[in-house]
């Protein structure tokens, strides 16, 4: 890794912003996995231009995150390159009913942004723990509202060859969780956002509605990664896992919650075998008890420990 980081440092990163041996537990919101040999905090499309420049210099793989929501991260850790859009890339401005933000902005940030601005379309989307960029990738959505009902433009850069792309209109390719980009190995840098206008007042009672709801519904005091498992078609995957008797199952530290069925949480020390192991047991018990397949939500990286 060192001519990686030499790379990296000869294009102009700050040294604080490369992090050799990176503890991916602590950029992720279920706290557990282990190390990324060497995470570089992006700030701009051009770092990442930069970066990949970097990685295909040292002849190393790229893994690009946002702010850990919707992740585990095995133990072993993540080799290679982690590019991390998060609170350095995330800046957002108006233009008429568009919203434009860097991919790294959280949903919240935008979702308040365009509340203060008058803009409805992402109130019900406000409370999902994700960043814009990540939430355009996997079409996130909670309330009846989803990104693909507002995101008109997604601007990325190819990780491949480092080349920029754009997708817009049909060419997303918006679908229940999934996108264009899901599939086409891209970093997405800049996401715009077509909204009508709205009464702040209203939107803001709505969001704090949809936040009390939350708080009230779902056990937001311990670690996760959200909703772990998509909705199969016509059904809700909690409610799949309620029936079958799952509620509170634990593998170690990680538990089905008892609050809301359809999260894994980590009580305090899990291990992301542990969360693993769970998900695979409830996978298998709710496919045999009602021939279900269960497919995770939650995007598994890295490697097992040796």
């Amino acid at each position: 890794m060192d001519t990686l980081i030499q790379s990296l440092v000869q294009a102009n990163f700050a040294p604080e912003r490369i992090i050799p041996r990176a503890p991916m537990a602590r950029y992720t919101t279920f706290r557990v996995g282990g190390e990324a040999d060497v995470l570089v905090d992006i700030a701009s499309a051009e770092d990442v231009t930069v970066a990949l420049r970097a990685a295909r210099h040292a002849g190393v793989p790229v893994t690009v995150i946002g702010n850990g929501s919707n992740l585990l991260v095995l133990d072993g850790g993540i080799r290679g390159l982690v590019l991390r859009l998060a609170g350095s890339c995330s800046a957002i401005r108006r233009e008429g009913n568009l919203v434009l933000a860097q991919a790294g902005a959280s949903l919240h940030a935008v979702a308040s942004f365009a509340q203060g601005q008058g803009l409805a379309g992402l109130a019900e989307l406000a409370g999902i723990p994700g960043t814009i960029g990540g939430g355009s990738i996997m079409n996130a959505g909670a309330y009846g509202g989803e990104l693909s009902q507002v995101v008109t433009r997604v601007d990325a850069i190819a990780l491949s060859d480092g080349k920029p792309l754009s997708f817009s209109g049909p060419k997303l390719d918006f679908s229940y969780r999934h996108s264009a980009m899901m599939d086409a190995g891209v970093v997405v840098t800049d996401v715009t956002l077509s909204l009508s206008p709205g009464d702040p007042s209203a939107l803001r009672e709505r969001m704090e509605a949809l936040s009390r709801a939350r708080r009230e519904k779902q056990p937001l005091e311990y670690p996760s990664a959200g909703s772990t498992f998509k909705r199969p078609e016509g059904l809700f995957a909690a409610r799949l896992i309620d029936e079958c008797g799952l509620r509170g199952l634990r593998v170690g530290n990680a538990q089905v919650s008892e609050k809301h069925a359809g999260f894994i949480i980590n009580l305090g020390g899990a291990t992301a075998r542990d969360i693993l192991t769970l998900i695979t047991e409830v996978t298998r018990r709710v496919q045999d008890a009602t021939g279900v397949h269960l497919e995770p939500e939650v995007r598994i990286l890295g490697e097992e420990a040796g």
